[in-house]
């Protein structure tokens, strides 16, 4: 299976080419601030992509769109189920007997969408995530794979969470899909698993980074 990864386009999905493969992955920051003409639009371009199999997992960017009742989130979900699109939101979906697991969480940062107090806040989150998980899609990275933030002065400079990898660490995952981390965008292999930051944006949040291309 070869899956194509995506995230934190930021408005310019379309300028973005989507290679050959078999599932397409976008774990979220679409918009800026949660505009709804822009998450829709991402959505009918997601839709029209060659893949059989799209899976969308937000992100924190995606403002306003937790809340299940409000009217931008019904007609965007109207659209993501006419497009036959996954939306994972601490879900899952299977695809050739791979189970593909999603979550929009992400630590607190100033009170963005999907944030929960790092500790047993968001650790109540990842205890969600099955056992069972093949593929597992978070819109943040974990703590010191792919996260690294330059210039914060006396903070941590690694912004990932380690609920978060505490958990992985009890998995037997084949890949880890994030994105959120503009500068951190690239692949690596740490104990057999294979960890993705796919975000197209880079930091001046322009689109610079091509799509990460694997095969499971």
């Amino acid at each position: 299976m070869k899956i194509c990864s995506i995230s934190d386009t930021h408005s310019l999905h379309r300028q973005v080419e989507i290679p050959e493969c078999d599932v397409l992955i976008c774990s979220g920051d679409i918009s800026y601030k949660g505009e709804q003409d822009i998450v829709n639009d991402f959505i009918i371009w997601f839709g029209t992509q060659q893949p059989k199999h799209k899976i969308l997992v937000f992100g924190n960017h995606e403002v306003g769109y937790s809340n299940h009742l409000s009217k931008k989130f019904i007609k965007s979900q109207d659209l993501i189920k006419q497009n036959n699109i996954h939306y994972l939101q601490n879900s899952e979906v299977i695809i050739d007997n791979l189970k593909f697991y999603g979550s929009p969480a992400t630590p607190y940062f100033y009170g963005w969408e999907w944030n929960f107090q790092r500790g047993s806040d968001i650790s109540r989150v990842w205890n969600k995530i099955p056992q069972d998980t093949d593929i597992l899609i978070t819109h943040g990275p974990a703590y010191s794979i792919l996260d690294y933030v330059p210039s914060l002065n006396n903070r941590d400079p690694h912004q990932g969470c380690k609920d978060l990898l505490n958990k992985i660490n009890t998995l037997n995952l084949k890949a880890h899909i994030c994105g959120h981390i503009h500068g951190s965008y690239g692949t690596i292999i740490r104990n057999n698993m294979r960890f993705v930051n796919a975000a197209i944006c880079d930091e001046s949040y322009k689109a610079s980074n091509k799509p990460i291309v694997f095969d499971i």
